[in-house]
């Protein structure tokens, strides 16, 4: 398992993450995802293990904390063989200050993880989304304050637009203030509006990319085909869960993935490996999450790493998948003597 700097850090962290929003099952979004209780989680994370997948991504709303309370208990007694990785800021009660990035729910949130995941400690904390109802100077004190206290190592930020992370590195540079070195976001073969304004901004300032949902939300598992219905066992079954994840255009998944089987036959890989693949060749990528409902698509997932794409490869998938950009970035890109796409 390779392992990459983490943005302006001096902290590595391996190129696959395991992704507990398959624990639990609570509620039918999360049951959509998958349940696996404590003791299949214990499995999952052995067989990380020794693979040497080290990084468990976790956050405060999966099944009602019911994933960070399940994941503690899977590494009982190796704390230090692992990296914990959790998000907070989304609700996590009834009240009033029961959501956001507010000094008064960001302890609690911090306090309430540290407890279910039986820890003393969270290696990378991030904010869930961005919260404008709060100023930017009073979450960056709170989670120096975190991190001075000793509770988090490092801190990141998920879901962000780009001037929502410039300002917030802007007010860390000004105060002196721990700085995110993180971005959980959303990238895909069939997701690629990353690479428009915060992929630049994350080569600029050095953030690295922790992806969420590298296989397009369920769409490239290589099970959906033109023409076949959905598998049986996917999250898209839920209505709930379908329309929480990321809109794409059914005949343009289609295209990509056909350019994915193209791959697979060559390469002798998975859809899924070749996808995963193609992410860990892009620019920023630091870690890419990876989900399992079972030990065969860990292993199957797990299999993304130790070969690369050829350079046309990559190539065509880029093709397949490209779309036109909004305004102002197609414009941009008809000026690539001054604006180059990143690499």
């Amino acid at each position: 398992m390779d392992y990459r700097q983490l943005g302006a850090s001096g902290f590595k962290v391996p190129v696959l993450c395991l992704g507990t929003g398959t624990f639990g099952g609570r509620g039918e979004f999360f049951k959509a995802w998958g349940g696996s209780d404590v003791a299949e989680a214990t499995r999952l994370v052995d067989i990380c293990l020794e693979a040497g997948l080290t990084m468990f991504d976790s956050a405060d709303g999966y099944s009602g904390g019911a994933a960070e309370e399940i994941l503690g208990q899977a590494i009982r007694g190796r704390r230090d063989q692992v990296i914990i990785s959790t998000k907070g800021t989304f609700r996590a009660g009834p009240g009033p200050n029961d959501v956001g990035s507010s000094r008064f729910h960001l302890i609690r949130a911090v306090e309430g993880s540290l407890r279910r995941l039986g820890t003393d400690y969270i290696d990378l904390y991030q904010l869930h989304g961005f919260d404008a109802m709060t100023p930017v100077e009073e979450v960056l004190q709170t989670l120096d304050d975190l991190v001075r206290a000793g509770k988090i190592r490092y801190i990141g930020c998920s879901n962000f637009s780009g001037w929502h992370l410039m300002k917030s590195l802007a007010v860390s540079e000004r105060y002196g203030l721990a700085r995110y070195v993180a971005h959980q976001a959303y990238y895909s073969l069939i997701g690629r509006d990353y690479e428009w304004e915060l992929m630049p901004l994350a080569l600029d300032q050095k953030v690295g990319a922790v992806v969420w949902s590298p296989l397009g939300w369920g769409r490239l598992t290589g099970k959906i085909r033109r023409g076949a219905p959905l598998p049986e066992v996917s999250r898209l079954q839920s209505k709930v869960a379908a329309d929480g994840g990321p809109p794409v255009d059914a005949e343009y998944v289609y295209r990509v993935v056909d350019a994915l089987d193209a791959i697979a036959a060559e390469t002798g890989k998975s859809v899924p490996q070749v996808a995963l693949n193609w992410l860990l060749q892009r620019p920023t990528v630091a870690t890419v999450i990876i989900g399992a409902r079972n030990e065969t698509q860990l292993r199957d997932n797990l299999g993304a790493v130790g070969w690369a794409l050829t350079a046309e490869q990559v190539a065509r998938l880029d093709a397949a998948s490209t779309v036109t950009l909004p305004y102002p970035y197609w414009h941009q890109r008809g000026f690539t003597e001054r604006n180059p796409a990143p690499v």
